[in-house]
Order: C-alpha cells, then structure tokens, then sequence
C-alpha cells in the first residue's frame, strides 16, 4: 500500500512571520521569496510542501521540502537547497580569418577561496541577464567586457551548469569580430568592481591551455570545444 498521504495544505515554517524577503520587504523591496516552486506541476511526481527562506543577500537560497516518487513507486520524503541568482548569458567571439578569439581573464573570488590558485580565470564574456532578453544581454555583455559591438549572432545551446543546486540556465552564443567590430577598450564596468583583462589569443593555442589547465572554466571549454568540433573551426 502507498504510504503517501496527499494533503493539499502547504505548511509555512514558523521562522517565516515578519521575514524580510517572505511578508514583508527586503533590500531589494521583494516579498513571497518562499513561494517559489510551490505551485510546481509538470512532473506529477514531486509535490512541494514546504519552501523556506535561507538567504537573500542578492541572489536567494532556499531550502525546499518536498514528496518524491521513485521509479518502484515508493514515496519519500527529500530536502534540497537550491540557489537562485537569475538565469545567464555567454558568448565565443572569433575570428576565423587569423584563427583568433577574444577571451577575458578577471579575478574570482569563489575560484581563490579554493585554496589552489590565486583566483585570475580565463573565460567567455558573460553575464546575467538581468531583466534583457538573453540574446540582448549578451551584446550588452561583449560590449562592456570585450569592447566588441557584436553584429550577426549564433544560438549555440541552452545548459544548466550546476542543476544539483543552482537554479541558473546560461544561454549560449557565439558571433565572428573584425577590427572594425572592436568599438571599446572593454575591461567592465569599474562602478561595479570590474577589472577585465581583453585576451585574444590563438584559437588552437586555446585547446593547449584546455589540456593543460591554464583554461578551467566550463562554459569557456564547452565553446571553444563546441567551436572546434561543429562551430567556426571545425575540420572541413
């Protein structure tokens, strides 16, 4: 007999009376941050009872309790805790007629704070997308990180990068520059800490620094990896 008692009450935790973020406004003037995922119905097997506010500095963390139906048919009860910070954009630019891309290279704290390198990380020019559309976004992006005012674009895919706990779907581009499509100095916005580094580098040269760790970010190896087996510089 199936022990799982449907109940249709959503009980509220205790903690959440005059929780900013929850009933009444936090910093950034947002309330009902713990009713997310409690209306949920696309997989009928998984029913949310329970959302609670962890954290809500600027982005939110929520610890969620909810029934899950296994494939033999037995329910348990799970909790995870997810990580909500908008969903993002990012893009390979290249050059296909000098066999060049145009990477950045800026300081990361979560990258420093692992103890093994001293934080400085190659990537795609990315970001989040904020209240744009994800293609808007990214040109806004290239624009501030490359200097690059980015013309004819490709959608590449579409990937969740951390599903075990973040909520994040980063939407991919890539897109050819010239010399002519070079607008800015790029480098960030300093009024928001920025500090960008513009690298273009050898589009083969980037498949040596994959192999020997001088690229370790996932969406930078996804493109440039992308790129050489179906993209701009795959073997015709």
């Amino acid at each position: 007999m199936n022990a799982f008692v449907e109940d249709d009450s959503v009980p509220t935790a205790p903690s959440d009376a005059g929780q900013p973020g929850v009933d009444v406004p936090d910093h950034r003037g947002r309330t009902g941050l713990n009713r997310v995922g409690r209306d949920l119905t696309l997989n009928d097997g998984v029913r949310v009872t329970n959302v609670e506010l962890i954290g809500n500095g600027w982005h939110v963390l929520r610890r969620t309790t909810f029934d899950f139906r296994h494939s033999d048919g037995h329910w348990s009860t799970e909790q995870r805790e997810t990580y909500d910070r908008g969903h993002g954009a990012t893009i390979l630019l290249y050059d296909t007629a000098r066999s060049t891309v145009l990477l950045s290279r800026q300081f990361r704290f979560p990258v420093y704070v692992d103890g093994t390198n001293d934080g400085m990380l190659i990537e795609t020019a990315a970001g989040l997308l904020d209240d744009d559309d994800p293609e808007t976004a990214i040109r806004r992006e290239a624009s501030e990180e490359l200097g690059v005012t980015v013309g004819e674009i490709e959608h590449v895919f579409n990937v969740f990068m951390s599903p075990g706990s973040v909520t994040e779907r980063l939407h991919f581009y890539a897109a050819p520059y010239a010399d002519a499509s070079r607008t800015s100095a790029g480098g960030g916005l300093a009024d928001e800490g920025e500090d960008i580094e513009v690298l273009e580098l050898d589009f083969a040269e980037t498949l040596d620094m994959i192999d020997d760790g001088r690229i370790r970010d996932a969406k930078t190896i996804m493109l440039l990896q992308w790129a050489a087996l179906r993209g701009p510089f795959r073997a015709r």
